[in-house]
């Protein structure tokens, strides 16, 4: 008897991870009647990682009301799982949150993720998952930080508020107030990418424009952040100007790993830890994977090529699934059995981020593949 394993990263903008894996496994069990199917809702990460988390660790939701990065409130969710919080920076401080014209990284703040946290902490978590991607900010963290307790004051003692365009004005780093149970609480950070805290390949110059930086704001952001590693590095001794990820979520990844002493991990690798996708994969004959589009960026610590490089280990072959396929030589050189487009070259984008179209062009998709 066949056996398969689905675990795509959501078609964003039309279908969530479970509905991708859905729609595959729908046209799977057509073809092959007898078969066994395991479906899995993955992230790298980013959106849909609190979800899959939660979800592997039999955990539920809660909500509670936090700011979003310009100090509005907000409900928010997070998933908790006995002693552990499975926790989404985006939810609190993601750019969706923001419309085009709100995006301004010199004043948008983190502060909600860490009041995320701070609810967690008064639920009696002292385990915590966090995903980082999908960000509005480039505060270095400042913003979590200062809902947690810390204080940044400047050279005269008084108080700076936690945000990009403040980070120069930074002197000092005042601990005393910091949440106490944070000592006795670990972090595993997951991030899709290595971007270290500052330098060209830095959060500032290469994601701050895609958060609504200007070339000038962008240059005002890489000094604040290069200042506050210096500052980081002399007040607690820990080096994260050049660290991978250290940079993800616009700093974020660099502050937890500096103040709260958290490892940071490939988002797609924690959550198949979570979901045992390795012992899945056992006497499987194929492993489909998917995402919205498929191109060079796929290599770079996206959920496909986790799931690809955990496929390879096993010696199970993978199929790559996309709503858009742009062939190049780094995707096509990954080593996918095959790289499907699911939506037919003519076919308007708009119709085709229909969920119910999306829905039916992976099953069409599919159902053809295995004729």
């Amino acid at each position: 008897m066949s056996r398969f394993v689905i675990a795509s990263d959501s078609f964003k903008g039309s279908l969530s991870s479970e509905e991708v894996a859905r729609a595959a496994a729908k046209a799977v069990r057509a073809r092959f009647p007898s078969c066994e199917v395991a479906e899995l809702s993955v992230a790298d990460g980013g959106e849909g990682t609190s979800v899959a988390l939660t979800q592997s660790l039999g955990g539920s939701f809660v909500s509670c009301s936090v700011h979003d990065p310009l100090g509005r409130q907000i409900e928010v969710s997070y998933g908790i799982a006995g002693d552990t919080a499975i926790i989404e920076m985006a939810a609190a401080s993601g750019l969706p949150l923001l419309s085009k014209e709100e995006r301004n990284p010199l004043i948008t703040s983190t502060f909600g993720t860490g009041e995320m946290i701070a609810d967690a902490l008064l639920s009696g978590c002292r385990r915590f998952l966090v995903g980082i991607g999908g960000s509005a900010t480039n505060d270095g963290g400042t913003g979590m930080l200062a809902a947690l307790g810390v204080r940044f004051l400047d050279s005269d003692g008084a108080r700076v508020e936690p945000c990009g365009g403040r980070l120069q004005d930074m002197a000092n780093i005042d601990l005393s107030t910091m949440l106490p149970a944070l000592r006795e609480s670990s972090f595993t950070v997951a991030c899709d990418v290595d971007t270290p805290f500052c330098g060209p390949e830095g959060a500032s110059a290469v994601f701050a424009p895609q958060k609504g930086a200007t070339e000038a704001q962008v240059a005002e952001l890489e000094a604040g952040m290069a200042s506050f590693a210096a500052l980081v590095r002399s007040s607690l001794g820990v080096d994260i100007a050049d660290m991978p990820g250290a940079g993800a979520a616009g700093g974020l990844g660099g502050a937890f790993h500096a103040f709260l002493g958290a490892k940071l991990r490939s988002g797609i690798d924690m959550v198949l830890d979570a979901a045992g996708f390795d012992s899945l994969l056992a006497g499987a004959s194929l492993v489909i994977t998917g995402e919205g589009k498929a191109d060079s960026q796929t290599p770079k610590g996206k959920t496909a090529a986790g799931i690809l490089r955990r496929a390879k280990a096993a010696g199970v072959p993978a199929l790559l699934i996309a709503g858009k396929v742009d062939p190049s030589p780094e995707l096509l050189g990954m080593g996918f059995k095959d790289i499907l487009q699911v939506t037919p070259e003519e076919m308007p984008l708009e119709e085709a981020m229909q969920p119910e179209v999306a829905s039916d062009n992976i099953y069409n998709t599919l159902y053809s593949y295995f004729e």
